[in-house]
């Protein structure tokens, strides 16, 4: 498979890699990397936290199943401090969880399988070139604003459960 090809047309993004496995997470950076992202990775959802506290990203693709606090938690958390971040949320479990966008708040639910890396590639291009298209207003002032918050707080009281 040529990764040039499944992400022509997308431009470099900042993307927050969130995956316990390590040897999973390796991979993953890996491929994103070499369709030409800067990738910033977390082995658990309390270190994506603490990431996004810290910086924007264009894009989170988390996985569901981790420990203290799952995918669709994270994903909640993201939302209330930076809306218009795209995520992707990756799981082996979207079948028999009933997993959807609708029941996570992703934008896009990709199932762990074979074909895995061309639909994460085909789903972070076709994020990328939506969020291009939209105009980036108030949501990042209002995003700016909940940052600040958030980075006043405590590092325990913002990483914890939830």
């Amino acid at each position: 498979m040529n990764i040039s090809g499944a992400v022509e047309g997308a431009s470099s993004a900042r993307i927050l890699l969130v995956n316990h496995n390590r040897s999973g997470l390796a991979a993953r950076k890996a491929i994103l990397e070499e369709a030409g992202h800067s990738i910033t990775t977390a082995t658990s959802a309390e270190d994506a936290w603490e990431q996004l506290a810290k910086s924007r990203f264009d894009l989170v693709v988390t996985e569901y199943k981790m420990a203290k606090m799952n995918g669709v938690e994270l994903i909640k958390k993201i939302r209330s401090l930076e809306p218009a971040t795209s995520v992707i949320l990756l799981s082996g479990y979207v079948e028999p969880l009933g997993l959807t966008e609708t029941t996570t708040g992703a934008d896009l639910v990709l199932a762990k399988s074979a074909n895995e890396v061309t639909h994460l590639l085909r789903a972070v291009s076709r994020l990328l070139r939506q969020k291009a298209k939209k105009p980036v207003g108030s949501e990042r002032k209002t995003a700016s604003a909940s940052r600040r918050k958030l980075s006043s707080r405590s590092t325990g009281t913002a990483a914890g459960g939830g």
